[in-house]
């Protein structure tokens, strides 16, 4: 891979790593619906632009309904879940279960009918995979975080079908316009309850930096970056950052946030990487399929 290659997926890998803490830190001082208007707006004028001149609107108008079950499940839904959870568990711990969302989505392509076959290799991959969420979920479910943690494991089942219906439903529509278009879609549900739940004073500059890096930088700038990383190296080589994205969550909520490092978060995000390589090393569909605005 090319100098230029590699600068990109190590930025991939941060801006995607790094939106968990944010969340953390946003949801301090406004609510869910504001910060998931935020992001979708933002991201919606910056890549409706660049949309119009590459043109692809045809091809979304024409497969508009697995376009509004993949904004549903990849953003509308996903988002809401999220960031409510986020209001009660730490940053780290919801970046390391939304890290199975590849093993949930082996599984399902199984479940579906998928071509793919659970080989042995697989299934170990599934069983060490759902090993690490047990050993990651456990102490929080019988701590009193039962709902929390239930959000971030449908997330991660939202993560999971949304490239399913992309891979089924969407493969003639260009990324970037579909991208542009569930931006906009959430941005215009969202904007009725962001209003009825906008913020009575101005919130913190801890919090509106947070929604800013969000909006900017984990949304808008991203999917920059992410389109010029598969256009340098192809899009299943560029989906391998995925893989180091939990990491970086967990050391963004370790260092920034003073979140507790456990043995069971570092034994979590072993069992769920190496399941996550081993069930999905030959889903060469699915990871050219997820380009998904996260």
């Amino acid at each position: 891979m090319s100098l230029r290659g590699w600068t990109l997926f190590a930025a991939m890998s941060l801006i995607w790593g790094i939106p968990y803490l944010l969340i953390k830190v946003a949801v301090e001082g406004v609510s869910v619906p504001v910060l998931v208007l935020a992001r979708t707006a933002v991201g919606a004028l910056v890549l409706i632009p660049l949309t119009l001149r590459r043109g692809g609107w045809a091809a979304v108008l024409a497969h508009w309904r697995p376009v509004a079950a993949f904004a549903f499940f990849e953003i509308l839904a996903a988002w809401l879940l999220l960031s409510d959870a986020e209001r009660h568990l730490s940053s780290s711990l919801t970046g390391l279960l939304i890290a199975a969302s590849p093993i949930v989505a082996a599984l399902l392509d199984r479940l579906t009918g998928g071509e793919h076959r659970l080989t042995v290799t697989r299934l170990l991959g599934l069983g060490a995979g759902l090993a690490g969420v047990a050993v990651l979920a456990g102490p929080e479910l019988t701590g009193g975080s039962a709902w929390p943690v239930c959000e971030v494991l449908m997330v991660s089942v939202c993560y999971a079908i949304a490239p399913l219906v992309a891979a089924r439903f969407l493969g003639d529509v260009p990324a970037l316009p579909l991208t542009a278009a569930c931006l906009t879609l959430a941005a215009v549900v969202y904007a009725g309850p962001a209003a009825a739940t906008w913020p009575d004073s101005v919130p913190s500059t801890r919090v509106l930096a947070a929604i800013g890096g969000l909006a900017v930088i984990c949304t808008a700038t991203a999917f920059i970056v992410f389109f010029a990383l598969i256009r340098e190296v192809g899009a299943a080589r560029a989906l391998v950052f995925t893989y180091v994205n939990p990491a970086v969550a967990l050391a963004a909520g370790v260092i920034v946030l003073n979140e507790p490092l456990t043995a069971w978060n570092v034994a979590g995000l072993a069992l769920i990487l190496t399941g996550s390589v081993l069930a999905t090393r030959t889903v060469s569909g699915l990871a050219e399929s997820a380009q998904s605005p996260r």
